[in-house]
């Protein structure tokens, strides 16, 4: 090998040495991943989180009046595994890109079906699912680094909150839980046996939070104790008490409360021994 081609192999060894090298560091804005269960639904969202480090957030890092990535980097993908509903409005299951829009007083919440962009370059509005307006509060509170988080959890129901040093939006998400669980307990309770007796439970449990036929559910809660034998659970007979007392049977309420009590007194759950006195306490 002549010295030239020497030379010419050397200085490409020594650029690749420096394109690949590189020191690591932690990342300015780090990528994270949210992920929860809203009613039956499982939702994921993946975004990159910047820290204010002094900087003006309102109107600055979130600028506004123009469509924002809702962190740094890429933008910000939301995914639902059962279809649901964002403050009313339909969205099918899927991975979208989650856009806002904020002013001082309102934020605007863009559901993109476009999933290819980096950050809001490129944005178009052709490609918008659902776009809807929630107020912008200004909390005392502080947040240095960019917050997406779930709260106010229901059966069917969470709120996605998005928080960055005083400013915060939130809008809800709403999964169609009824129409599922009900084919659930046609299909195992009212059309079938149970080899568990806890599926009673279940169903009864479901029929009392959602105000269904009471009746139909101190029946189904009989026979979960009924199925139950000699190991007396405290939680079944504070159900029937609930469902008891439901009905108007306040005396007979009291009776399988004080029972319920006494079991959770045994199995060592103040818990239920509070909960218990409680409703016994509510009884005329």
């Amino acid at each position: 090998m002549n010295k030239r081609n020497l030379l010419y192999t050397l200085m490409a060894l020594t650029l690749t040495v420096m394109v690949n090298a590189q020191i690591k560091m932690p990342a300015a804005s780090p990528t994270f991943e949210l992920k929860g269960t809203v009613g039956l639904a499982e939702v994921k969202v993946v975004y990159s989180r910047p820290s204010a480090k002094g900087r003006e957030v309102a109107g600055n890092l979130i600028p506004y009046n123009e469509v924002w990535r809702t962190g740094a980097n890429a933008s910000t993908k939301i995914s639902f595994s059962q279809d649901v509903k964002l403050n009313g409005n339909p969205v099918p299951a899927g991975e979208y890109a989650l856009y806002t829009q904020f002013t001082e007083e309102t934020a605007t919440i863009i559901i993109s079906k476009n999933l290819t962009w980096w950050g809001s370059l490129g944005y178009e509005a052709k490609d918008d699912l659902v776009r809807f307006e929630v107020p912008v509060k200004h909390p005392s509170s502080h947040y240095e680094t960019f917050t997406i988080s779930f709260s106010d959890f229901t059966l069917n129901s969470a709120n996605l909150n998005m928080k960055w040093e005083h400013t915060k939006a939130m809008f809800k998400i709403e999964n169609e839980v009824d129409k599922f669980v009900m084919a659930d307990i046609k299909a195992q309770v009212i059309d079938a046996t149970p080899s568990n007796p806890g599926v009673y439970f279940q169903a009864a449990g479901y029929y009392y939070d959602n105000n269904k036929d009471a009746k139909q559910a101190l029946e189904w809660a009989n026979q979960a104790i009924e199925g139950s034998g000699d190991q007396k659970k405290y939680w079944e007979y504070h159900l029937k008490a609930k469902l008891l007392a439901r009905l108007g049977y306040n005396k007979d309420a009291k009776t399988v409360a004080k029972e319920s009590m006494e079991l959770a007194k045994a199995g060592g759950n103040p818990d239920y021994v509070r909960l218990n006195e409680k409703l016994i306490a509510s009884l005329k």
